[in-house]
């Protein structure tokens, strides 16, 4: 959802609460639902957690109303309408086809829906909190919009080829409390594995296009970026990060030593942010008690790092802003040393930050948007390589190094990404 949309939204709310009992029973029976005005709100903020508008959501299309291309090893899929339109959307549906595809993967039509909607996490949600976000989602303006065909071959155009993928990959299943665990941490863990689905990125993927549940929350290639380790490795992951800088980061997308960049700044615009203190602390004493695959990640090759073509490179191209000690300027440089994105084990999100650049996370706690320019168009491969080869490798950074081929690699899997969209 964009800024302006969530501002209009709310202060429509604010109006409807204003004009009494009468005008929200008006407004259920236009909906054709009898459910009150403190479930809509409910169900508005799940919608946050799990970042709905991020995937359902065109570049200027009508909020909600699907057609974002979303790149997965196998094509493109089209996310689906989810406005109460009657004929694009979900506005026949009824609450328990609702819940169906959100618990169970299946459609209102009995079609079988792709992990690509990531109903493998959503499943963890309780009945009533889908209840809300159903609630919720009958009050948005419905939009009549019919997404474009999906690009996946056959067979996987058949969606008939999910049940056994759900056989093979998939247990439904309603998020149970660990008696064990504080309530703090349980609702971090219900956040994280259910609508957050914070997994669905952060975890590898087999060549099936499932998680692998043995390395949970390790990294993952996610639309030509790595989402980062999040477990407690101190190098790659939120080992050397504290709870305070994990729910700040969420919050406001910048921290003293990082800022979120390409889809983990639309994260947190778009959701971590419009959530409440307690529940960013909750996910952050979740995440604090991932533990770290096995010893703190290092590197094979970081001697090669410090070659002084890189350190060249790194003084006339990034230190003003980096600066010579790679410590960056808190919250609006990120530093380089000791950073995890820079450690993790596959350098995608390095390498795609020099040649196409990014723009910072910007949110009302934090409204400025550091941007990182684009440096594809002047340096060749070799010398992006060199570059991030020495970030990885200098400070006391302990990353592999990253050859020619990684950048060309990628800068030609972008290229190819672009003219697809």
């Amino acid at each position: 959802m964009t800024r302006q949309s969530f501002l209009r939204n709310s202060s429509c709310a604010v109006i409807v609460a204003a004009l009494g009992v009468s005008a929200l029973t008006m407004m259920g029976r236009a909906n054709g639902q009898g459910n009150d005005f403190a479930q809509q709100q409910r169900g508005r903020y799940l919608a946050a957690v799990g970042d709905c508008a991020a995937c359902h959501t065109a570049e200027n299309g009508a909020m909600l109303a699907g057609g974002r291309p979303i790149e997965t090893p196998f094509g493109i899929i089209y996310s689906p309408n989810i406005t109460p339109d009657t004929e694009t959307g979900i506005g026949s549906w009824t609450s328990d086809q609702f819940y169906h595809a959100m618990h169970d993967g299946i459609a209102a039509d009995g079609s079988h829906l792709y992990p690509a909607f990531p109903y493998p996490w959503f499943t963890k949600a309780t009945r009533d909190d889908i209840d809300s976000l159903y609630a919720y989602l009958r009050t948005v303006p419905a939009a009549k919009y019919r997404r474009p065909d999906n690009t996946f071959p056959w067979p996987l155009n058949d969606r008939t080829a999910m049940i056994g993928w759900n056989k093979l990959y998939f247990t439904p299943g309603t998020f149970r409390p660990d008696p064990k665990q504080s309530a703090q941490w349980n609702r971090g863990a219900y956040l994280v594995e259910g609508l957050g689905h914070c997994g669905a990125c952060h975890t590898p993927k087999n060549v099936f296009g499932a998680d692998k549940s043995s390395e949970a929350f390790q990294g993952s290639d996610i639309q030509h970026w790595f989402a980062p380790d999040l477990t407690g490795d101190k190098l790659s992951g939120l080992g050397s990060w504290s709870q305070q800088d994990i729910a700040k980061f969420l919050k406001t997308g910048k921290t003293d030593r990082t800022v979120a960049y390409g889809p983990m700044a639309e994260v947190v615009e778009r959701s971590t942010s419009k959530m409440s203190d307690d529940d960013l602390t909750a996910i952050a004493v979740y995440l604090k008690s991932l533990s770290a695959a096995g010893s703190d990640s290092a590197s094979s090759g970081s001697a090669a790092n410090q070659s002084s073509f890189g350190a060249t490179l790194y003084a006339d191209a990034c230190s003003a802003c980096h600066q010579k000690n790679g410590e960056g300027v808190p919250g609006l440089f990120p530093s380089l040393k000791g950073d995890a994105v820079v450690q993790s084990a596959k350098p995608t999100t390095v390498i795609r930050l020099i040649l196409n650049g990014g723009q910072a996370a910007g949110t009302k706690a934090s409204p400025t948007m550091p941007g990182m320019p684009a440096f594809g168009w002047k340096l060749s491969d070799d010398q992006i390589a060199a570059v991030a080869t020495y970030v990885r490798g200098a400070w006391g950074n302990k990353a592999a190094s990253v050859s020619a081929s990684d950048v060309s690699d990628l800068r030609k899997a972008l290229k190819d990404a672009s003219s697809a969209n």
